[in-house]
Formats: C-alpha cells, structure tokens, sequence
C-alpha cells in the first residue's frame, strides 16, 4: 500500500463525517477514492457488500477505469479521510506504479469472484438449473471488450466508433 500511499501525497485529501456518501452508486464523478484514514463500507443495490478501514483502499476504480456509472456506493462508518484523485484515469496514465498495483487488485478481485463460481459449481454439480453458472464462468473467462459507439458533438446521426 505504500505505493499508493506515496504516490497520492500530494493528492488533496477530503474529510467525510459518518453516514455522508462518498460515492453513489450510479453516478459519474471520473474520480478515484483513496482510504487515508477511517472505516467505509460498500454497498451495491441496498446490500453491504464490505467494509474497509485498510489505508490505501481503492474505490470508485471500475467506473474510472471503464468510464462508467459506479458500480457502487461507499458510506463513511466513522469520520473518514479520502484522497480524491479526480480525472482518474489521465492519473493512472502518469503514474505507472499506482496502475499495476491497481491492476493487481483487480486482478484479486476477479480471481476471487472466479473461485467462488467454481465453489458454487462443484456444490450443485448434477443440479441442472444451475447451467448458467457454466455460462458465467465461460463469460468471465473469456469476455472480450466491446466496442462503444459515441455520438459526436456536431451529431448524433453520424456517431464514432471507439475501440
């Protein structure tokens, strides 16, 4: 953690009272969320899903990473210090170290997610109601980016295709 923690030294540094949002699920801010100090917890669609007082946590990286809404919110439990790195992914350009470890993360993540899956299939092998978990894993396994197509300024008749 100390990687992340030293490169976001000079990162300002916002302080969240107990029960403010930090970020809501659904929205856009373009930003990374760092835990200096404090206790969070995540909740997706109503259901707490963790809960961290781990300085250097990161949150609000799959939305910077994909340029998407948040895929969850993050409340303060306690009075808590965050380092908001807004335009998140211009950040993660120049700072290389914080990317792999944000990178490693992700990918703890993702092989979490991956054995659980496993868990759950070997549990109900021979059930056949559960064959979409075949199909998850192999979605997961093997997912390939999409193409998103966005309108330009000028029109929205005439879009371009990012790749």
């Amino acid at each position: 953690m100390s990687v992340v923690l030293d490169t976001l030294c000079e990162q300002a540094t916002r302080e969240y009272a107990a029960g403010e949002t930090i970020i809501e699920q659904g929205t856009r801010t373009g930003s990374l969320f760092v835990l200096a100090g404090g206790r969070v917890e995540v909740v997706k669609d109503e259901i707490i899903v963790a809960r961290c007082d781990e300085a250097g946590a990161v949150f609000g990286d799959l939305a910077a990473l994909l340029d998407s809404p948040h895929t969850a919110s993050v409340r303060a439990l306690v009075p808590s210090r965050l380092h908001v790195v807004p335009e998140a992914h211009a950040f993660l350009e120049q700072h290389p170290a914080l990317c792999l470890h944000l990178c490693g993360l992700l990918a703890r993540r993702l092989d979490s997610v991956n054995q659980y899956l496993v868990d759950v299939k070997k549990q109900f092998t021979g059930h056949d109601h559960l064959a979409m978990v075949d199909e998850m894993l192999d979605t997961l396994m093997h997912r390939q980016p999409r193409r998103r197509v966005v309108p330009r300024a000028s029109t929205l008749r005439d879009p371009e295709v990012l790749e």
